[in-house]
C-alpha cells in the first residue's frame, strides 16, 4: 500500500490544507523526503523537475513552523 499524506506524522490542519490542495499520494522524492525531514535530520534530494522537490522540502518545513510558531525559516533559491 503507497504511503499517502494522511499516514505521514503531519498536524491535522497541514493534511487538511494538502487535501485541500488536492495532494493526497505523495511522489517518491516527497515519500523519502518528508519523514526525514520531519525527524530534523539533515537531507539532500534530487530529483527531475516536476517532481515535487518543492513539497519535499516546503511541507517539512511548514510542519516544523506550526510546532513552534516562534521559529523562523529562511529559504535560499539559487539561480542559475
Amino acid at each position: 500500500m503507497a504511503l499517502s499524506f494522511q499516514d505521514m506524522n503531519l498536524r491535522p490542519e497541514l493534511k487538511t490544507a494538502l487535501a485541500k490542495m488536492n495532494f493526497s499520494e505523495p511522489t517518491p522524492i516527497q515519500a523519502a523526503a518528508i519523514p526525514v525531514a520531519l525527524e530534523g535530520r539533515d537531507l539532500v534530494g534530487c530529483a527531475q523537475t516536476g517532481t515535487g522537490k518543492t513539497a519535499a522540502f516546503g511541507v517539512p518545513l511548514v510542519a516544523r513552523v506550526l510546532e513552534n510558531p516562534r521559529k523562523a525559516a529562511l529559504v535560499l533559491a539559487p539561480t542559475r
